[in-house]
């Protein structure tokens, strides 16, 4: 475990830690509050996929080319706007939450403005981590943290939010939102990092973009494993939306309810990534991600069929440290091998490639559930999840073959072991 937290030698990443940590957890005390408001004016499974998929579409369509435009800015900037956009969506919800005058489609609205921030975030928070720590060395470990915090954030801010919404009302889950996103741009504020060691790239947005793309899916590797994330981004993901109908209709909860099951989906996603940030080295994590991948289809299958409530947070536990492993196990193979002056790109297509996909996968779920039923969808995804699983495991021999002397190239393995 040694390994786990070197990152955290770096006062920068520290700061940086604590400030996303918090207003990861304000970010989702939001989440809860709207899912629960959409899910209490609507009652309908199709509008909650719809939500999902207005906070999530902008990561699909924007991503890329918000990778392009952040690798030629200071991306600790750019997050400096990105947390203020953010903050102010927050405020005005909150405003229209106390007034009494919130309607579904103003909460649809605002998610996707929140979406369209975080389309610029994203790429950025991952192209700011290698300058916290000074270089590749540590990088691993700062992937894993980071993505660890975020994803105890999930853990956390759900059980948070439900408990703030049944007692105080869903207002204050924006409120609070709004005031944690104060910490992380105090948190900016506070560092001083020097330029980033490669110049303004050239030629054109869509030559730029075309780089990336060729760096990541002109490699056999790393596009099988981005496209394997997008089954899971599209097949798995969604589940979260339909959590409110499992809370209410199979379960008879509350909001505290549905916040204990994100919340455990989210311990389960910490879990995973501890584990990945105690590794000495990232090499056979792209054949670990097959298991990965199957582990949560299955799970996420037997939770569409499961009516106790205790089998179903083991269910989403497995669900979450599934699917997430999949997730940063890629984007710490990417991060780690991708040039400089790629990085804010291939981050962003991994951005798309799984949050940009997963509204799709929100969207064809509330359909689908208004259809079948909520139970049958998630088996329906669990399963395909489980067949992409399968059709990847047979490509491990090519995979291998062509990433092993890439890694000896780069002197991953021996680097990491240190």
């Amino acid at each position: 475990m040694r390994h786990a937290f070197r990152a955290f030698r770096h006062r920068h990443f520290r700061r940086f830690f604590l400030g996303q940590g918090t207003s990861q957890i304000g970010t989702w005390l939001q989440l809860i509050a709207v899912s629960w408001l959409v899910h209490r004016l609507t009652e309908s499974t199709f509008m909650l996929g719809l939500a999902a998929f207005a906070l999530q579409l902008p990561f699909l369509l924007l991503t890329p080319f918000a990778g392009v435009i952040v690798d030629r800015l200071e991306p600790r900037r750019v997050l400096m706007i990105t947390n203020s956009i953010s903050a102010c969506q927050a405020t005005v919800l909150f405003a229209l939450v106390a007034s009494g005058r919130i309607e579904a489609w103003q909460l649809i609205v605002g998610n996707l403005m929140l979406g369209i921030s975080n389309a610029f975030d994203a790429p950025s928070r991952q192209a700011l981590l290698v300058r916290l720590v000074d270089g590749r060395g540590d990088l691993p470990s700062a992937i894993a943290l980071n993505s660890s915090m975020m994803n105890g954030a999930r853990f956390v801010g759900p059980m948070i939010g439900g408990t703030v919404i049944a007692v105080l009302g869903e207002r204050w889950g924006f409120a609070l939102n709004s005031l944690s996103y104060l910490a992380m741009l105090l948190a900016l504020a506070s560092m001083r990092l020097p330029p980033p060691r490669h110049g303004a790239a050239g030629g054109s947005l869509w030559q730029r973009l075309g780089a990336g793309l060729r760096f990541v899916y002109g490699f056999l590797p790393t596009r099988s494993a981005m496209l394997l994330l997008s089954a899971v981004g599209f097949c798995v993901w969604p589940y979260q939306s339909l959590l409110p109908w499992f809370t209410d209709q199979v379960y008879g909860g509350s909001s505290q309810t549905l916040g204990v099951l994100l919340g455990t989906g989210g311990l389960g996603a910490v879990s995973a990534l501890l584990f990945l940030a105690s590794r000495p080295t990232i090499r056979g994590l792209l054949r670990m991600i097959s298991a990965a991948a199957a582990l949560a289809g299955l799970a996420l299958a037997a939770f569409g069929l499961c009516q106790v409530l205790w089998i179903g947070l083991f269910l989403v536990y497995l669900v979450g440290a599934g699917q997430m492993f999949v997730a940063a196990s890629t984007n710490t193979v990417l991060q780690s091998i991708v040039p400089d002056e790629l990085r804010a790109r291939v981050a962003s297509l991994y951005v798309m490639s799984f949050l940009g996909v997963a509204p799709l996968g929100a969207f064809a779920g509330g359909w689908v559930a208004e259809r079948i039923g909520p139970p049958f969808t998630l088996v329906a995804g669990g399963l395909l999840a489980v067949a992409a699983a399968g059709f990847y495991a047979r490509k491990l021999p090519a995979i291998r073959r062509d990433i092993v002397p890439l890694y000896r190239s780069l002197g991953i393995a021996e680097r990491d072991a240190q």
